[in-house]
């Protein structure tokens, strides 16, 4: 389709979200863009659920370069962006560049799309408010924190804004993905 699309992680991202968009924006003509931090070869993780643990555990996952740093991105030059899950989003919560970036998709009309643990980067951005939102259970008190509506939905779009909640959400979260990246304009706020 030659959209271009901004895949943001870093290290301790999550691997197979990782992998799976890249790789699902390929197949699609797509082509995907990996902003970090910093533009070098990243650690990524594998988050999976165990039998007798109350939480998701973690092991070293594949490694990705990154394309660019995220204060190289210009957003005008990418159709959407996708802030994916991991470890990674509880230290680019605090990236004012990535803040600003997101934002600006927004006030663009851009779509935006988050996954997992990706949502705490929206809720620090500020876009939680009046939005309904879904993503990993544990960070539903951030969304209603952050003025958001939790959704127990694998995926759910409101407005330009779609949210899933883990890897095992991709078969609903990326239907919704490509159904609106068919749309040729941009959305209304």
């Amino acid at each position: 389709m030659n959209r271009k699309i901004l895949i943001v992680t870093g290290d301790g991202g999550e691997s197979y979200e990782t992998l799976y968009a890249v790789h699902r924006f390929q197949e699609e003509g797509d082509t995907a863009v990996i902003a970090a931090p910093s533009k070098r070869r990243l650690n990524l993780v594998m988050h999976d659920f165990e039998p007798g643990w109350d939480t998701y555990i973690e092991r070293p996952g594949y490694c990705m370069d990154s394309d660019l740093t995220i204060k190289e991105v210009i957003v005008d030059d990418y159709d959407a962006i996708l802030l994916l899950g991991g470890r990674a989003p509880e230290y680019l919560r605090n990236h004012a560049a990535l803040l600003e970036i997101v934002r600006e998709f927004d006030r663009q009309g851009k779509w935006i799309f988050a996954i997992c643990h990706g949502i705490q980067i929206l809720v620090t951005a500020g876009l939680a408010n009046n939005r309904t939102l879904t993503a990993y259970e544990h960070v539903r008190t951030e969304i209603e924190m952050g003025g958001g509506t939790y959704s127990t939905q694998q995926a759910i779009r409101d407005r330009n804004i779609v949210t899933g909640q883990t890897w095992q959400s991709h078969p609903e979260f990326y239907r919704e993905v490509f159904a609106c990246l068919k749309k040729p304009e941009l959305v209304e706020k």
